[in-house]
């Protein structure tokens, strides 16, 4: 059963954020892994 448009419009959004945000978190925690080690 395929999903409206606006429905997928939305789920997409939601996961570019999801994703950016896990983005973030790894490259920070990269970057402290980095400058502490």
């Amino acid at each position: 059963m395929p999903l409206p448009e606006d429905k997928r419009k939305a789920n997409l959004r939601l996961a570019l954020i999801l994703v950016s945000l896990a983005l973030v978190f790894f490259l920070g925690f990269l970057l402290r892994m980095t400058w502490l080690g």
